[in-house]
């Protein structure tokens, strides 16, 4: 999930999801969608919501390419799992989001900031663990062909990474951060004025982002992604190994096994969780009632989205 407000934002390929983060942002595709709220007007959500087995089958097969066969066990499967996702998840972001709303019109602290990234990620976690079984089964039915295919698709990411965090400016980073920063936050809060803007120039200039440490972590990822996968291609493992294997590659990507990432991880957190809270807290009664409009615009989509049968 994004904040309103991102210090760490990576337009092209994002520090936290790569290599195997791919594969947990694919999976997650349809919890990533769902919780656009913040992120997208109203209409757009709904579209994408709707739209999402498709355009995550669009995803991996970008990554994959799928075979006949491959195809269509995917998008059924991908079917089941917004199935799943519209009956049992969505009732918790409609109660999510009245919550915020009553949390808009007073101040916030860090600490209000971080339950709501904290309630996203578990959900995005139970999402995760639907989506193994069908992962599994596509694992078991890739060829070696296909993995050489991911390699590429990293390798093509790897470069674009490069382009805009490691040989930029620092101005141009910084610039790009900037604006995608404010963008979000005035897809919830409306036209930031002069104070707000100040804000976030301020905090991303004091943001703990560290685009080699997060580049060394995609790295990390990637390999442990096609380490993990390469002894399962073909079948040449029992469903019950591949459904491990892939359960522990998703748990080493939401959680990495470098004690050093997951403390810049934190910290980066915790940027967000304080930004937040200082924008918000800088923000005019007219600025939170928009708000508020905002967030209830979304419960009712997800309200709507809900009642829709499959």
């Amino acid at each position: 999930m994004k904040f309103p407000l991102d210090l760490g934002v990576e337009t092209r390929s994002r520090a936290a999801g790569a290599g195997a983060g791919r594969c947990t942002r694919i999976i997650g595709g349809l919890a990533v969608l769902a919780l656009a709220g913040l992120l997208q007007s109203c209409s757009l959500m709904k579209i994408a919501y709707n739209q999402a087995p498709e355009l995550v089958y669009w995803q991996l097969d970008r990554h994959f390419d799928f075979t006949d066969a491959q195809s269509l066990q995917v998008k059924a499967d991908l079917e089941k799992l917004q199935d799943w996702h519209r009956q049992t998840q969505l009732p918790g972001y409609i109660e999510a989001l009245q919550k915020l709303q009553k949390q808009m019109p007073s101040d916030m602290d860090a600490a209000a900031a971080c339950a709501i990234y904290t309630d996203v990620r578990g959900k995005l976690v139970l999402l995760s663990r639907q989506a193994e079984p069908p992962m599994a089964t596509l694992v078991g039915s890739l060829q070696a062909g296909q993995l050489k295919n991911l390699e590429r698709r990293f390798a093509k990411g790897n470069e674009e990474y490069r382009e805009d965090f490691l040989e930029a400016s620092p101005k141009a980073q910084r610039d790009k951060r900037y604006k995608e920063a404010v963008k979000r936050a005035e897809m919830l809060y409306g036209r930031l004025e002069k104070k707000q803007l100040a804000v976030i120039e301020r905090r991303i200039d004091a943001s703990h982002f560290d685009a080699p440490r997060s580049y060394a972590e995609k790295i990390r990822r990637q390999q442990d992604a096609l380490h993990t996968l390469h002894p399962l291609v073909a079948g040449q493992a029992t469903p019950e190994k591949t459904q491990a294997a892939v359960r522990g590659l998703f748990e080493r990507t939401l959680n990495s096994p470098d004690a050093a990432y997951r403390d810049y991880m934190e910290k980066l957190t915790q940027d967000a969780c304080a930004t937040l809270a200082e924008l918000h807290n800088s923000t005019t009664p007219a600025q939170r009632h928009k708000a508020v409009e905002t967030l209830h615009r979304y419960e009712q989509d997800f309200r709507t989205l809900n009642a829709q049968k499959s």
